[in-house]
């Protein structure tokens, strides 16, 4: 049998070492070194700032690096375009892609170099033959005549895919690719990244989730403040470790949970019921509690909320707080209430992106702060300053944009807008999605924080083990019905998932 020696053995498809990029004054990345191997799969992990997406951004060709080494399958490169990159094998897929709607599969599939036949017309049969063989390739049914309106964010996903395979992209780096998708469309598209390794391509994963990295991953790479910390066979380290390279310190507590007096009913939810989206729903939260609400994706969570806090309309049913009737559908009259709701998508529905930290923290409490009629900007800074110091926002002025910062202080400005407004009842929905391991720890203590202070928190969570760390109580939510409300001893993983998947067997 032939062996093959390290000396004859192929460079690696991507290595980065020592990488140095800065913006001005600030320093993005002070030595960041990444190695990805043909046929395996690599995470990059890190916390938000730790300038994971420069260095992708170097790779992809938007960023040109200040030092270090670059090279591709053992080749120096430097791109000076995303075109430059494309052309050389390296596909990006990012958590939310940018495909033309109006056209079909197909044509965003070809952008740019279509097919041609005889007379070099477009030969949209042939490109159409030609994306059904990638797409049966990577083992999904997807119509390449169909337009790309309305295809879900995973159908978009595996289309880019697609795509860097017609280009024949030798490096794929997938950008937090699962952060709006479905576990079954979680599991297709590593059903696909394994495929894709199989084929002997190397692929980057980035991603916040500890469970996908172990899941699918092969080796990981973890950075911290632009520097490369360590890199390790997945087989050979766990959770905690990660989590303290990641974070420099000690993080055995991710759900830093103290016991709260629990007081009264604040809020008083019955029968609320709303035709084919849910049923006959009927639940307390009381002061200093916090309740969680489980369920699968689809099963409604969020519906309820949006209801109890007048965004969304309902036909049957009733809201009260501390006994008193909140009209439906009218959110001001939910926030005189004392509600106050912190979305599930952050950029769209909870912060203004171009505006900044002191316009978004008083965007709900601006007409409380006019003097005779009068409110200038120190009287919002002011006003601003002690929730943004509060929550820990990391920034260099209050006037700086909320678009250029973490995902992180973004959701820490929307609580804090939300906060600033001395609510009685937080709802919170998906109080983590999408930042770092300290960050979620950092929103975690928080919420316990707040509701030792008395609040009632109504939480909703995708993540099991963050709703089995943070309730008090867990309500679970299943095709639109509550099928169970646990107390906190009694929320397993077990009885949770059992009654996320038994909601037929409770209407009948």
């Amino acid at each position: 049998m032939d062996i093959v020696s390290p000396e004859s053995a192929p460079p690696p498809t991507l290595t980065l070492r020592d990488v140095a990029k800065s913006f001005g004054q600030v320093v993005a990345l002070r030595s960041a070194t990444l190695v990805a191997h043909a046929g395996s799969i690599h995470a990059l992990v890190g916390e938000n700032g730790a300038g994971k997406s420069t260095l992708i951004k170097i790779v992809a060709g938007v960023h040109r690096r200040d030092a270090g080494e670059f090279l591709l399958a053992g080749e120096p490169a430097d791109f000076g375009s995303t075109a430059e990159s494309k052309a050389a094998g390296v596909a990006v897929i990012y958590q939310e892609p940018t495909l033309f709607p109006d056209l079909s599969v197909t044509e965003n599939i070809f952008m740019g170099r279509q097919i041609l036949g005889r007379g070099r017309r477009i030969d949209r049969t042939a490109m159409h033959a030609e994306a059904s063989r990638l797409f049966a390739g990577l083992g999904v049914h997807i119509d390449p005549r169909r337009p790309a309106l309305g295809l879900s964010i995973a159908d978009q996903q595996i289309i880019e895919i697609a795509k860097a395979i017609s280009l024949d992209a030798r490096l794929l780096i997938m950008d937090e690719p699962t952060a709006a998708l479905s576990g079954v469309e979680v599991e297709r598209l590593f059903t696909v990244a394994r495929r894709l390794r199989d084929e002997g391509r190397a692929i980057v994963f980035i991603s916040h989730r500890f469970d996908e990295v172990f899941d699918l991953c092969d080796t990981v790479t973890v950075m911290r403040d632009g520097e490369y910390v360590a890199t390790r066979p997945i087989a050979e380290t766990s959770v905690e470790e990660m989590v303290g390279l990641m974070v420099g310190r000690e993080v055995s507590d991710l759900f830093p949970k103290t016991p709260a007096e629990i007081g009264d009913p604040v809020l008083e939810v019955s029968g609320l019921t709303s035709r084919g989206v849910f049923h006959d729903v009927s639940f307390s939260v009381r002061a200093g509690e916090i309740v969680g609400l489980a369920g699968l994706v689809g099963a409604g969570r969020s519906e309820i909320a949006r209801a109890v806090f007048g965004v969304d309309d309902y036909e049957f049913g009733s809201v009260r707080m501390k006994g008193r009737t909140v009209p439906s559908h009218d959110p001001a009259a939910a926030i005189r209430a004392g509600m106050a709701f912190v979305p599930e998508d952050r950029r769209k529905q909870g912060l203004v992106t171009d505006a900044s930290v002191t316009d978004n923290i008083a965007g709900v409490i601006r007409g409380g702060l006019a003097k005779f009629g009068l409110l200038t900007k120190s009287m919002e800074n002011r006003a601003v300053a002690p929730w943004a110091d509060r929550l820990e926002v990391k920034t260099s002025s209050l006037d700086m944009f909320a678009k250029t910062m973490s995902g992180g202080n973004q959701q820490k400005v929307v609580i804090a807008k939300w906060l600033a407004t001395t609510p009685t009842l937080l709802i919170i929905d998906e109080p983590t999605r999408g930042i770092d391991v300290g960050t979620k720890a950092e929103v975690h203590r928080l919420l316990s924080e707040l509701a030792g202070q008395g609040m009632a928190i109504l939480m909703i969570s995708s993540e099991l083990p963050e709703v089995l760390g943070m309730a008090d109580r867990v309500l679970v939510v299943c095709e639109g019905r509550l099928t169970a409300d646990l107390p906190r001893e009694s929320a397993t993983p077990e009885s949770v998932m059992h009654a996320a998947t038994r909601a037929r067997e409770i209407a009948s």
